[in-house]
């Protein structure tokens, strides 16, 4: 039977987005996903002007309700970009919802120093306690120092405070899968540094960044990492997997100029490869 594989965050009905993004990946990676959707926003908010958003909250209560009475269970539970009141309800559900899964959390709330729109210092706080259920959280830099209640920094992170960042989250955040992600490196290039929660090895990887910025890489990175590592890959095999499946569908857009950079990225360039290193 396959395995089953919750995914709650936004759609966006234009552009390679989220659950647009997660739902195909890993559908296609053999897996039966089933999606709590947290909000539908006509675009996402990057390149489209002022786009329409529906909160989802009320039914998410709904679903989750009915669900209850199937009653359904999850090998994993994927988490991407949440908004206030989901992350209530998810705060409130997330126990029953998780129970026996591996929760993966990449706790989006801002990049390049700063919230994204609509957000607050009460989400962060309450995205703070979702941490704890989780069982790996995929921060960026401006994340990890939300989470952190650090001051919020822009550019090049140099080495050493990348693994301070991580090694000040394992501390905190006990018992955690750990990946620093997307940190932009003095040498021109991107990097990821992780922690293995059993042998407290902290590692390093990093590739050349490719142009400029891409819409939904982020969510592209969470999907097939969740793929890799329910196939059976390590925390650092799933993360250089996906890094590479990020690199090459950015170099295959370019190379046949198959991107907008408002829509994202055409990674359906780049499954067959995935599918070949995963079987």
């Amino acid at each position: 039977m396959k395995k089953s594989i919750l995914i709650s965050q936004d759609l966006s009905c234009a552009g390679q987005v989220s659950m647009a993004i997660a739902l195909p990946i890993l559908g296609a990676l053999g897996f039966n996903p089933t999606v709590l959707p947290t909000a539908i926003l006509s675009t996402h908010t990057g390149g489209f002007g002022k786009n329409t958003y529906l909160d989802l909250s009320s039914e998410m209560e709904k679903i989750i309700a009915h669900w209850e009475t199937v009653p359904l269970s999850f090998s994993a539970v994927y988490l991407g970009y949440l908004g206030k009141k989901p992350l209530d309800v998810l705060l409130s559900s997330i126990d029953e919802l998780a129970a026996d899964s591996f929760l993966l959390l990449d706790p989006v709330m801002g990049d390049h120093g700063k919230l994204y729109r609509g957000f607050d210092l009460d989400y962060v706080h309450q995205m703070q306690h979702l941490v704890q259920k989780a069982d790996l959280i995929t921060p960026n830099v401006t994340e990890a120092q939300l989470l952190l209640g650090k001051e919020c920094t822009t550019g090049a992170l140099p080495t050493t405070a990348a693994l301070n960042l991580v090694t000040e989250l394992n501390e905190k955040y006990k018992n955690k899968q750990i990946l620093l992600t997307g940190i932009p490196k003095t040498n021109g290039k991107i990097g990821i540094v992780g922690i293995d929660t059993i042998s407290q090895e902290i590692w390093q990887l990093e590739t050349a960044k490719i142009g400029s910025s891409f819409f939904g890489t982020g969510d592209i990175f969470a999907s097939v990492l969740l793929g890799a590592l329910l196939h059976g890959d390590t925390l650092k095999a799933a993360a250089r997997m996906a890094m590479q499946f990020i690199s090459n569908t950015i170099e295959k857009n370019m190379q046949f100029n198959r991107y907008d950079s408002r829509f994202g990225l055409d990674y359906s360039l780049e499954l067959p490869v995935l599918l070949k290193q995963l079987n």
